[in-house]
């Protein structure tokens, strides 16, 4: 059974930092592009970042890039998303995925998913 587990979220300040963590169990975690998605209210689910399995290339929205930073643990099953200089409209839900072989930026290409962890960010 393939589980995501995603911890880390909380409340912060306009230019504060957070790290979330994204644990996985049941899945050959090399085989797998992790990413992050992030889902505000009332807004459809948004790529955030993603780090492929094979050769751990990164890619990110433009709304973050600079800022947040994917990285991934393959002895520990660990993906990461470190996001510093954090914005009052990056609150949302935060969800980790996985899918096999390359990354891509759709979340329907995702078939596993955790059960995010909220963000909020006060200006």
């Amino acid at each position: 059974q393939v589980r995501l587990v995603e911890s880390g979220g909380g409340l912060v300040q306009a230019g504060a930092s957070l790290s979330l963590s994204c644990a996985t169990s049941g899945l050959t975690f090399t085989r797998y592009s992790m990413a992050w998605f992030r889902q505000a209210p009332g807004k459809e689910r948004d790529f955030v970042a993603s780090i492929s399995g094979r050769d751990g290339g990164t890619s990110y929205s433009d709304s973050v890039k600079g800022r947040f930073t994917i990285s991934r643990d393959n002895a520990k099953n660990l993906v990461y998303l470190q996001m510093d200089s954090l914005k009052p409209e990056d609150t949302a839900v935060y969800y980790c995925a996985a899918r096999m072989n390359w990354p891509l930026r759709t979340p329907d290409a995702y078939i596993y998913w955790g059960q995010g962890t909220q963000v909020t960010v006060s200006s």
